[in-house]
């Protein structure tokens, strides 16, 4: 055999005959196969498919996206250049539940872009999921609670979701309480209760599927204490009393008279217990002797879970010599 370098052409002689083989033709743009989705879930899933680079240094990417003008890509990824099918995939993420996408594979290399097919899957609905929250929490004994919260998954709007109270001490079992309320387009409610009576947990749940309830938020009920002193200004080693009030009416619980340190930790001077007033509440008083001026409190326990402690305004006294 002869090679003719001007020709790049193969001589073959034989016989007297001279055969003549064309030269090898270039390699051609990859080929490339759409594949499966694989591991999907409400907000992803694996992308996959094939890719035969043919010899030359091949990248892929996959499009995606809710029609088929896609809008979104992966980030590109290295196919080699062998001569076969390699396998590709990528994982995308952010997805919307209950919702058809459209996606492709797309292989690229100096001899050309080649594009899959077009081929789709549908992420799963999302179930439905109840949470509640109460602000303020604690609350003073009197005042008002909002609970506000969120009904998220698929479906999650325009559903009417009821509140639920069982008070302290949580043995006579959830009841309903105030109307319903309807959901936004967010999945959002809220229900303002005036007036917590007692330390209350509360839930809620979907009026038409029962079997979603939130999680139980319990809102803590705080005593509500009134503190007043027969002086603000006195004379070093003089007595002041403190006196006021406690509400709602628990009597016999302790209460500490406190001073605030230079370090601001309140240190306990003195205490006392509650005792029976009027109608709804209770009374207290207590005289100390006061050494030097600055910031006094009353604090008063509520022990047995009904209501939790609270402390009353701070009274800053100033003394002399």
């Amino acid at each position: 055999m002869r090679v003719n370098p001007r020709s790049g052409l193969a001589a073959v002689v034989a016989t007297g005959l001279c055969l003549i083989a064309p030269a090898a033709s270039s390699a051609a743009a990859p080929l490339v196969t759409t594949g499966g989705a694989a591991q999907v879930t409400i907000s992803g899933a694996t992308l996959t498919g094939t890719v035969n680079p043919r010899g030359v240094s091949t990248t892929y990417y996959f499009q995606y996206g809710t029609t088929t003008a896609y809008g979104s890509r992966t980030a590109s990824a290295a196919a080699g250049k062998g001569g076969a099918g390699v396998t590709a995939a990528a994982q995308i993420t952010g997805l919307g539940s209950n919702t058809r996408y459209h996606y492709r594979l797309i292989a690229h290399s100096s001899d050309g872009t080649t594009a899959g097919n077009d081929r789709s899957f549908k992420t799963p609905r999302q179930p439905l999921g109840l949470t509640l929250n109460a602000t303020p929490n604690p609350v003073v004994f009197g005042g008002l609670t909002t609970l506000a919260g969120t009904l998220s998954g698929t479906g999650n709007a325009g559903k009417a979701v009821q509140l639920q109270q069982n008070p302290f001490p949580f043995t006579s079992g959830f009841t309903n309480v105030a109307n319903a309320q309807v959901t936004d387009a967010g999945g959002n409610f809220s229900f303002t209760i005036l007036s917590v009576p007692l330390t209350t947990q509360y839930r809620v749940l979907v009026s038409s599927n029962q079997s979603v309830v939130s999680p139980v938020a319990t809102v803590s009920v705080q005593v509500l204490v009134r503190t007043a002193v027969t002086h603000r200004h006195v004379r070093r080693g003089s007595k002041v009393r403190f006196s006021g009030s406690v509400r709602p009416a628990v009597p016999n619980v302790p209460l500490a008279i406190q001073k605030r340190s230079p370090r601001g930790k309140w240190v306990t001077v003195s205490g006392s217990i509650t005792r029976p007033g009027g109608n709804g509440f209770a009374v207290y008083g207590k005289t100390i002797r006061v050494k030097r001026g600055g910031k006094y409190r009353v604090y008063v326990g509520a022990g047995g879970g009904t209501f939790t402690p609270n402390v009353g305004r701070t009274i800053t006294i100033h003394t002399f010599r």
